[in-house]
Order: C-alpha cells, then sequence, then structure tokens
C-alpha cells in the first residue's frame, strides 16, 4: 500500500513542479480559466434542480458571465462573421427576413 501512495505523490510532485515553472501554462492556464465557469454553471443548475432556486441561478449567472467573459475573444470575431454573411444575404435578396 505504500507503494501506491509513492507513486501517486510522485506524480502530484511532478505536476505540482511543472505548474509552479509555468510549464503548463499553454495548455493548464486556458483550460482552467474554462473549467471554474462551466464548474460553477453545473453547481448551478444542480442547485436549481435540488431546490434552491435563487443560489442556484445566482451561481449559474455568475458561471455564465464569466465564460462568456473568458470566451470573448472568439465570440467577437463570430458575431463579426455572422453580421457579414446576413448582410451579403440580404443584398443578394435569397430570403426574405421582413
Amino acid at each position: 500500500m505504500k507503494n501506491r501512495n509513492n507513486g501517486t505523490a510522485i506524480v502530484l510532485i511532478v505536476v505540482g513542479a511543472l505548474m509552479l515553472f509555468g510549464l503548463f501554462a499553454p495548455l493548464l492556464g486556458t483550460l482552467a480559466g474554462l473549467i471554474f465557469p462551466i464548474l460553477m454553471i453545473v453547481l448551478g443548475f444542480y442547485g436549481i434542480r435540488r431546490g434552491r432556486v435563487l443560489i442556484g441561478t445566482v451561481v449559474l449567472a455568475i458561471g455564465v458571465l464569466s465564460l462568456l467573459a473568458k470566451l470573448s475573444w472568439i465570440i467577437g470575431p463570430l458575431l463579426g462573421i455572422a453580421l457579414v454573411i446576413f448582410g451579403i444575404s440580404l443584398l443578394k435578396g435569397k430570403k426574405s427576413y421582413y
């Protein structure tokens, strides 16, 4: 039983050291930044399902807003692309949106 604990301890020490030296920054930095808001959304949804509507809604809203803030670098360009495509389709007159 001690050997198994030693292996886990060594893995944790190596991962912790790599994190301290910033070698996981490209992978862990973006991933960890998204994990926390997603966890808040899941916990908020779970709280609403369990009957704690007020606290669940607050946690869910904070998680959604935080996730939107983290993903704003992709939301802006995607919105721009959607607007360009919508404008081109209006100019061509293929569909009537009114």
